[in-house]
């Protein structure tokens, strides 16, 4: 894992600045067995996280740059909340990573390839977007489909968690 801050007395970076460090460490990690994307994450605070691709390196198909940046900076933070937070990336975001950022409340996102640059290097993710965009056709490449269980059995997870004094809201 990846930290650092930004010193008060020295000029923040601009967003560019940071992208082209986030474009910087996914040329770099290509060098290390990983796949050509990188990110940044920078807290409100100023505090930078790093996360490069370690999909193949890995055999871990979640650990995309965004994901890991994402990771790095909750732990290093102390929480699952990054609120304030923006994440440099080096490539548009595919769905599970947009979607993580939503998760990790994330107020912006920067990035520099597109997906049709993506696709051209032989990271095509279109059929994905399809998944999400399109209509039931484009979900037969994976049939998410609800098994019928008796109301009570259906919502169990979600009972004991509304009982559970100590859970904690997110």
């Amino acid at each position: 894992m990846s930290s650092s801050t930004v010193p008060e007395s020295a000029p923040h970076p601009s967003p560019a600045e940071y992208l082209a460090r986030a474009v910087q460490i996914a040329v770099d990690n290509v060098h290390n067995s990983g796949g050509p994307f990188g990110a940044i994450v920078v807290s409100a605070d100023g505090q930078i996280f790093e996360g490069v691709n370690r999909v193949t390196a890995n055999l871990d198909p979640s650990a995309h740059a965004e994901v890991t940046a994402i990771r790095n900076a909750c732990q290093g933070l102390g929480t699952f909340d990054l609120s304030g937070a923006t994440l440099y990336t080096s490539c548009e975001p595919c769905p599970m990573c947009l979607a993580t950022s939503l998760w990790a409340r994330i107020d912006r996102v920067y990035f520099a390839a597109s997906r049709d640059d993506a696709a051209d290097a032989g990271f095509d993710d279109a059929l994905f977007y399809r998944y999400f965009e399109g209509d039931a056709a484009d979900r037969r490449i994976m049939p998410v489909t609800d098994i019928v269980l008796s109301d009570e059995e259906r919502v169990a997870p979600f009972t004991a968690w509304s009982l559970n004094p100590t859970r904690t809201e997110y």
